[in-house]
């Protein structure tokens, strides 16, 4: 099978719908503590589109820049060994540092990510 650039325009696309439409939560802000796993520090600000459902049951969820763009620069695709599960968290207004400390911290432990650019 092909690879289709125009899947990959359409799913930025309806991501870009969601974020535009939809309220950022932002519920761990740079420098807290995670609620079950206090050893790591959030270095950016972590949240979740609301209204919407990711695969956990939660939002979906989003790490937003410090520029607080809500403009959508990459996703990370992630795989949890530990919790059994994936998920797509959008990177909102993330510098080219951000986007390397998103993905260093999410291939740490029993996580592998990948970063998908724009």
């Amino acid at each position: 099978m092909k690879n289709d650039m125009r899947g990959i325009d359409t799913f930025f696309q309806i991501c870009d719908q969601l974020v535009n439409t939809c309220e950022i939560i932002i519920d761990r802000p740079k420098g807290t503590a995670h609620p079950r796993y206090p050893d790591f520090i959030y270095p950016i600000d972590y949240g979740y589109l609301d209204g919407t459902t990711a695969m956990d049951g939660g939002g979906i969820d989003v790490w937003l820049g410090e520029s607080g763009e809500k403009s959508l620069d990459a996703i990370m695709v992630i795989v949890d060994a530990h919790k059994k599960d994936s998920e797509v968290k959008l990177l909102l207004g993330c510098s080219e540092r951000e986007k390397d400390i998103i993905y260093q911290v999410m291939n740490e432990k029993g996580m592998r990510g990948m970063l998908i650019r724009r």
